[in-house]
């Protein structure tokens, strides 16, 4: 009897010490999962750099997520069904019929306090710290249960297929800039980053994703030089203009020849007047073909990004853009790419111009309608799309499906657009707001 009861003894205490064990287990992957999920990856890189073998280990199997959390999914969910059966057969021998019941509401509580909560709690308060630690077993038993995951995986997808749904293998890259902008933006609602600062830093982000045809000074509104124009006209024309670069053209404005820096005409025309064959320091003779600059000409689908470093590379700040076809579109300064990232940028030679936003009493702008949509959602921080249009008369006119007149009202996208005042087929003044 007593060799029976010490039998017995002995069952219980190594079935209990097995659920303790897998308990345990359960509490390591549950909390493995949490810390290498909710870790950031900056703030592991930043750690790696700094020569913590385990923050590069956490950095390289975070790469893939879809085998990480299939890992870890595997690995808890073993340990979790072993524990449930073994408390099963403990409770049943011990309380018969009642053992199951009382396996399954100790065993709740169990895995819920000390297997779940307790763990991720922990790993939550500090995930860089607790991924780093992890790391190594973690990466052992992906190493090893690598073959049944990837089943598992070929399933899963085979799977989602029949439903419709497709694996983005580079989604996890491409959420970088969104994880970036929603980080700014919530720094932004709770007080901890400033609205000019958040504007810097996702106008910097975003050159990469715009093109300069969203940012040029259109054509309508550059002022050129007539290449056959007298001299004394050409120079008043600089001397009106606000800015150093002025484009030159022959016979028609589409026949650019090349662009008048100011400082090359400045030394011509002093070199002009010392010269001993000019005696009377007439002008008749000067030519601006001597003095103009070869002309720059880029895409309009060139990228802000790409479009800067040329800036760069060439030491140039001034290009001329043209479409598929080679017309004149506009042009493009380095200023003008600044300007995304800094904001307006304005000197002692700039013409003054009318406000392009002005807030109204109701919470409605009226705004110029030639402001560019991502400007005016800065400004206003709402959310109208610029997937179809770059400015805001562009939007209008797009969703009308025709050119408004003045005074009419359009309501979509909840907003209100009115039309204030328009100029031949342009929309010069717009009140918007929010219905």
């Amino acid at each position: 009897m007593n060799v029976l009861t010490a039998s017995i003894n002995s069952n219980i205490l190594i079935t209990g010490s097995s659920i303790i064990l897998l308990l345990f287990l359960s509490a390591f992957f549950s909390g493995s999962e949490t810390a290498l999920t909710a870790a950031s990856r900056a703030k592991l890189r930043s750690r790696a750099d700094k020569g913590e073998p385990g923050a590069t280990r956490a950095l390289k199997i975070t790469e893939d997520t879809e085998k990480l959390i299939g890992s870890i999914l595997l690995g808890n969910n073993l340990v979790n069904i072993l524990a449930a059966a073994l408390a099963t057969k403990l409770f049943t021998d011990i309380f018969k019929e009642s053992g199951v019941f009382l396996a399954t509401v100790v065993m709740t509580l169990l895995v819920l306090v000390f297997s779940e909560v307790l763990p991720k709690t922990y790993a939550i308060t500090n995930p860089e710290k607790a991924a780093a630690r992890v790391s190594s077993p973690i990466s052992f038993f992906i190493f090893i249960s690598s073959p049944l995951v990837s089943a598992l995986r070929w399933v899963v997808r085979q799977l989602l297929k029949l439903f419709g749904v497709k694996i983005d293998p580079n989604s996890q890259i491409l959420s970088v800039h969104e994880e970036i902008a929603g980080t700014l933006e919530l720094g932004r609602r709770e007080g901890i980053v400033e609205k000019e600062h958040r504007d810097r830093l996702l106008g910097a982000l975003d050159l990469n994703e715009r093109n300069v045809e969203e940012v040029m000074l259109h054509r309508s509104e550059i002022k050129m030089i007539n290449g056959s124009a007298s001299p004394k006209l050409i120079i008043n024309q600089c001397l009106e203009s606000p800015h150093s670069r002025i484009p030159v053209y022959k016979d028609e404005p589409e026949n650019i020849i090349g662009v008048l820096h100011v400082k090359d005409l400045l030394r011509t025309m002093e070199k002009y007047f010392n010269s001993s064959k000019n005696e009377n320091n007439s002008l008749k003779d000067f030519n601006i073909i001597d003095v103009i600059r070869e002309p720059y000409f880029v895409p309009e689908t060139t990228t802000l990004d790409d479009q800067m470093r040329q800036f760069l590379k060439l030491r140039t700040h001034f290009a001329l853009v043209v479409d598929e076809y080679g017309g004149i579109q506009g042009l493009i300064t380095l200023e003008d790419i600044l300007e995304e990232i800094v904001g307006e940028i304005s000197d002692e030679f700039d013409v003054d111009e009318v406000q392009a936003v002005k807030p109204n009493t109701d919470g409605s702008y009226t705004v110029d309608g030639s402001m560019t949509i991502r400007d005016f959602n800065r400004i206003s921080e709402w959310s109208l799309p610029d997937e179809e249009a770059n400015t805001l008369a562009g939007l209008l006119i797009h969703e009308a499906q025709s050119i408004p007149a003045k005074g009419q009202v359009f309501s979509f996208l909840g907003f209100r657009f009115e039309v204030i005042q328009a100029l031949s087929n342009r929309l010069t003044k717009l009140k918007i707001g929010k219905l």
